[in-house]
């Protein structure tokens, strides 16, 4: 149940800021509220008087979920996600005649913590969000205004802004920063003048979303209908919820598509009907993969949708976008807070922009397989992809997880900098849970050695309490308790002893216990360059 937002639908933003974010949607209210709680004065400015009442995207991973959990979403509100299940892998391709030709493994166990993919419903996931970031001391939304325009100087950026039904009264906001989360046809970027690269792809579908009203069968959380006379895709939306995307046929046009009757008949095969279901929303997508081929001018950053755009077919375009919130936002708050140099900023677009890159490309490929037309080359497909799954070390495949692009703010070692690190179950004492709930989720310092602080000096343990920083032995000698091996099984895999994350949850460093000095030591240096302006 989704509750009416606390926001200020009639006055401006206070005119001085730390932060404006542009767009609030999901992605810019949980930068919001991450950069509240890191100190920050933060207005968002969003055009639309109301979120948006319907649900778009629908699938989420176990990343994005603990970075959510990192927000103090996941304690009260886990009940929003439904994990995936099935028993062929989670993910399926099917040809025209319903048979298996590939499976991607979106069921294994994920690094994260929590399921590797998960449904959920939009509207009351944004609802939750909003909510958080309006009781966050500095954080102020502002729905009904609309970005005009901005001018930059060395101290900081000038917005202007209007009440989107009065476009004629125009305010200044002044703020240290400005972030554009404001969707696909960002006008931030386009006013920045940045250019959008594109993969070439592009075709046109019919989302449509129900609610079951009797009990269906599924085989897998997604199903991919590789039916070169009607590609489809199948995918559970969330608790209570399905969803059907179709293909235009060429035949077919836009509008035709988009009719509630085309939707009842495409859905008809699946026994999906009036009196089964209750249709929800239909409406027709260009399915597109495109990014910016710029992600930060001066003081002002994309994210978002303004920063990259992919086809839906890996479930990865939310999760991408509040990767991006969190990668920008930990380096924002150690800025303003004094404890990183502004040099930190750097790396933001060439690390995001390089993971974002490999998965718009996956997601792409995954579309070229599904959205084939032409009878006798998905023939052709369809016979490459049985001799594969003929393999039995090759029939269940895993999802793309890319490391960070370079420059990145990682140290080379053990080939596990800028992967992501794992979270697991623990136990201290009589506490029982995830390890970022019970110890700490900002800079981590894990080994399976003995106790990390041992082999720092005082002053450099201080020094990493200071950032915000944590450690634990994970080895069972001390207080931390690995219960589910999530820790053992990462080191074993990485074939080292010792690790130290970031707040985004990416290594840094990783390697043996007696390098932790050397981890600590590139850490501090990357945080207190000199170099760069912010």
């Amino acid at each position: 149940m989704t509750t009416p937002p606390k926001t200020d639908l009639t006055e401006p933003p206070r005119p001085v800021v730390d932060c404006t974010v542009v767009g609030g949607g999901p992605v810019g209210l949980l930068t919001a509220l991450f950069l509240g709680r890191a100190g920050l004065r933060v207005a968002v400015v969003e055009r639309w008087p109301q979120r948006y009442p319907l649900p778009r995207a629908c699938t989420i991973d176990h990343e994005a979920l603990r970075i959510l959990q990192a927000a103090g979403l996941m304690a009260d509100h886990a009940d929003l996600f439904e994990p995936s299940q099935g028993e062929r892998g989670g993910y399926e391709f099917r040809n025209g005649e319903g048979e298996l030709l590939q499976a991607i493994d979106w069921n294994r166990t994920a690094e994260s913590g929590w399921a590797n993919t998960n449904g959920f419903y939009q509207p009351d996931l944004e609802a939750v969000i909003e909510d958080l970031a309006v009781a966050t001391p500095g954080v102020s939304v502002h729905r009904g205004w609309t970005f005009r325009s901005l001018t930059q100087d060395g101290g900081g950026v000038s917005a202007e802004l209007a009440p989107t039904e009065r476009p004629d009264e125009v305010v200044q906001v002044r703020s240290r920063w400005l972030v554009g989360a404001d969707g696909a046809n960002s006008c931030v970027r386009s006013h920045l003048g940045v250019e959008v690269g594109d993969s070439g792809f592009q075709a046109d579908w019919l989302v449509v979303d129900y609610q079951p009203l009797a009990e269906e069968k599924w085989t897998a959380f997604v199903t991919q209908y590789c039916d070169p006379a009607q590609p489809a895709t199948a995918v559970n939306s969330g608790p209570g919820r399905r969803r059907f995307e179709f293909m235009r046929p060429a035949d077919m046009t836009a509008e035709e598509l988009g009719r509630d009757s085309t939707a009842w008949r495409l859905m008809a095969p699946w026994g999906v009907t009036p009196q089964t279901a209750r249709l929800e929303r239909h409406a027709v997508y260009t399915f597109r993969g495109r990014w910016a081929r710029g992600w930060r001018e001066g003081n002002v950053f994309l994210a978002g949708d303004a920063a990259h755009l992919m086809p839906p077919f890996l479930g990865q375009g939310l999760c991408a976008g509040l990767r991006d919130a969190r990668a920008l936002t930990w380096r924002l708050g150690m800025v303003h807070r004094g404890l990183a140099a502004p040099a930190v900023l750097d790396t933001y677009g060439p690390e995001r922009a390089g993971h974002v890159r490999e998965i718009i490309d996956e997601a792409v490929a995954a579309g070229r397989v599904i959205c084939e037309l032409d009878v006798e080359r998905a023939a052709a497909r369809d016979a490459e992809m049985r001799k594969r799954a003929s393999d039995p070390e090759a029939v269940t495949r895993k999802p793309p997880h890319p490391r960070l692009g370079e420059p990145s703010l990682t140290s080379p070692s053990a080939d596990a900098e800028g992967r992501l690190a794992p979270q697991g179950r623990i136990r201290i004492a009589e506490q029982v849970g995830l390890f970022d709930d019970i110890v700490g989720g900002g800079w981590q310092l894990i080994s399976r050695a003995g106790d990390p602080t041992e082999a720092l000096s005082d002053e450099e343990t201080a020094w990493f309490w200071e950032i915000g920083g944590v450690a634990a032995d994970v080895s069972g000698g001390g207080s931390v308790r690995d219960l589910d091996g999530a820790y053992a099984r990462w080191f074993t895999e990485h074939e080292c002893e010792a690790f130290l994350a970031r707040p985004d949850f990416y290594v840094l460093a990783a390697g043996a216990h007696g390098d932790i000095p050397r981890f600590v030591s590139r850490l501090r240096q990357a945080l207190q360059s000199a170099a760069g302006e912010g």
